[in-house]
């Protein structure tokens, strides 16, 4: 299952760099090759992420993943998401400090 914030990532990813590997992509998540290869499948057959080959390069094997106009409204929307789920982390997490710190100074 490919979950929320992968999906935010590897959109975020390939549309600043559509050229990246698999390797290359597996290396920045901080996965294996393998679970950057279902991701990416995943995002293809969901229609967010269309995997072009280069024609005139020697090495036929390499691809550009560029995102979707689905692709790119769902990395919008995540962007949103992904931004409230980190501020609301944020708000907790002061105000877990704030708590700690009165507690010192008790």
């Amino acid at each position: 299952m490919l979950s929320d914030e992968y999906r935010f990532k590897i959109l975020r990813l390939l549309e600043a760099n559509p050229q990246m590997s698999q390797r290359d992509l597996a290396r920045a998540l901080g996965v294996s090759l393998g679970k950057a290869n279902y991701c990416l499948q995943a995002l293809i057959e969901k229609g967010l992420v269309k995997a072009n080959n280069f024609k005139n390069n020697q090495n036929k094997k390499a691809y550009m993943y560029l995102l979707t106009s689905k692709g790119l409204t769902v990395r919008a929307r995540a962007t949103v998401d992904f931004l409230h789920r980190k501020v609301a982390e944020y708000e907790a997490l002061r105000r877990e400090i704030e708590t700690l710190k009165r507690e010192i100074r008790h």
